[in-house]
C-alpha cells in the first residue's frame, strides 16, 4: 500500500447555482473562487485564505439533475491503483458512475460504496515540475480547509469492512450515541481523519465534511447573514471545539468546526 493510499485529497461541491454558491462560501469561509471556471463545464477551483487549494465547484445543469446528479459535497480519496479499486468495489456490490483520465490531473472515478454512499477515487497525475506536491485540502488546524470527514452510513459494520483495510484506516475508539449506536473515530497513519456512524433517521447516507474556522460564533453569524441555515449547533465536541451543522442556500449540507473566543 502506497503512502498516499486512503488520504482525502480534494473536495467538490456540485451545485445548481455556482454563482450563488461562490458568493456564499467566500463570505462564510474566506475562500477565493474565480468568477468563471474551466470550460466546457465552468469548473471553478477553491483557494483557502492561506492560498492552499482545497477543492472545486461543479455546476449541475438541468440535464445532469434530471439524470440523477444530486447537489452536495463529495470527497476524493487517493488510491494507488484505480483499476484494482474498481474491480474490488464491483465484487462487493459497489457502483461505478464515472471513470475518466484527465491530462495533468489524473485518473478519477466517481463511485458509490457497497452501502450506496457516493465518493470519488483518484490516482493523481500532477503536472510536470509538481510531482512532489502534496494535497493540503484536509488540514484540520487551518481555516478554510477540511478538518473532519464523517461517514453517515446505513450499515457502519459493513462500511468498516469496505474502507478500513482497503484504505489503511483504523478505528481509534468510539463514543456512544444512544439509539444511533456508536460514533467510531477514524485514524490514518495514526492521525485522526474523521469518524463513521449510522446515518441519522430521515437524513441521506453520505460523507459529511466539516470546514475549519477560526471562531465558530463569528462563522455562524457570517453563515446566517449570507443566507445559510443552521441545522444544529454550535455545540461542543470532544477536544473542546464547537461544531455547526448547516445548509447552504441551495440546500447542500456541510459543517463548520472551530474554537469559541
Amino acid at each position: 500500500m502506497g503512502k498516499d493510499q486512503g488520504g482525502f485529497i480534494w473536495y467538490e461541491l456540485m451545485t445548481p447555482d455556482i454563482s450563488a454558491a461562490r458568493t456564499f462560501y467566500q463570505a462564510v469561509l474566506g475562500w477565493s473562487v474565480p468568477e468563471a471556471g474551466h470550460p466546457p463545464v465552468d469548473y471553478r477551483e477553491i483557494a483557502a485564505p492561506d492560498g492552499g487549494m482545497v477543492g472545486g465547484m461543479l455546476p449541475l445543469s438541468p440535464e445532469m439533475l434530471s439524470g440523477g446528479a444530486k447537489p452536495g459535497w463529495y470527497g476524493y480519496v487517493c488510491v494507488d491503483d484505480v483499476d484494482v479499486q474498481l474491480t474490488e468495489l464491483k465484487q462487493v456490490g459497489g457502483t461505478v458512475f464515472m471513470d475518466q483520465t484527465m491530462p495533468d490531473v489524473g485518473r478519477i472515478a466517481m463511485v458509490a460504496d457497497p452501502q450506496g454512499v457516493p465518493v470519488y477515487l483518484m490516482k493523481p497525475q500532477p503536472p510536470a515540475g509538481m510531482e512532489g506536491a502534496k494535497s493540503t485540502a484536509f488540514a484540520p488546524d487551518t481555516p478554510g480547509h477540511v478538518a473532519w470527514n464523517e461517514l453517515h452510513s446505513p450499515d457502519p459494520a459493513a462500511a468498516k469492512a469496505y474502507y478500513l483495510d482497503r484504505f489503511g484506516w483504523a478505528i481509534s475508539g468510539s463514543m456512544p450515541m444512544g439509539p444511533m449506536g456508536e460514533y467510531e473515530f477514524l485514524n490514518r497513519d495514526d492521525q485522526p481523519i474523521g469518524a463513521m456512524m449510522a446515518a441519522p433517521d430521515g437524513r441521506p447516507a453520505m460523507w459529511h465534511f466539516y470546514w475549519n474556522v477560526a471562531d465558530i460564533d463569528a462563522a455562524g453569524d457570517r453563515l446566517a447573514a449570507a443566507g445559510g441555515t443552521v441545522v444544529d449547533g454550535p455545540h461542543q465536541v470532544p477536544g473542546g471545539q464547537y461544531v455547526i451543522q448547516a445548509l447552504d442556500p441551495q440546500g447542500v449540507a456541510f459543517g463548520l468546526v472551530g474554537t469559541r473566543s
